[in-house]
């Protein structure tokens, strides 16, 4: 499964250094299991405002990578906590975990052609 639209990415990327683009794909790729691992861990405490920031902050490092399934997910999750609103969560976040991975083999994939 693709998420990453591959020519807006590539033309995003396309006038930055190459070593730049590999330290960004690097830097989400560690940094993703602990940023899924901190918004489960909001949802099962309930606790919205971190879920609202924890959600911001993710879904804006999706959004460079042109992904706008796990973009959409993680906009529903900060939404989710403004609002307080405990309804689908799981589901939510479970969807963004089989998008997000994707994501994730979608960077692998593609930081070859950076190196």
């Amino acid at each position: 499964m693709k998420v990453i639209d591959q020519k807006s990415f590539l033309d995003t990327f396309q006038y930055f250094d190459k070593e730049i683009v590999v330290e960004i794909i690097d830097i989400f790729i560690n940094e993703y299991p602990e940023r899924m691992a901190a918004l489960k861990k909001d949802i099962e405490l309930l606790d919205f405002n971190a879920l609202k920031f924890d959600a911001h902050s993710i879904k804006g490092v999706i959004a460079n990578f042109v992904a706008p399934i796990p973009q959409q997910l993680a906009k529903e999750l900060e939404m989710k906590g403004s609002e307080n609103d405990a309804s689908d969560l799981n589901r939510i976040y479970a969807e963004l975990e089989i998008y997000g991975a994707a994501l994730v083999d979608d960077l692998k994939e593609l930081r070859p052609d950076f190196i």
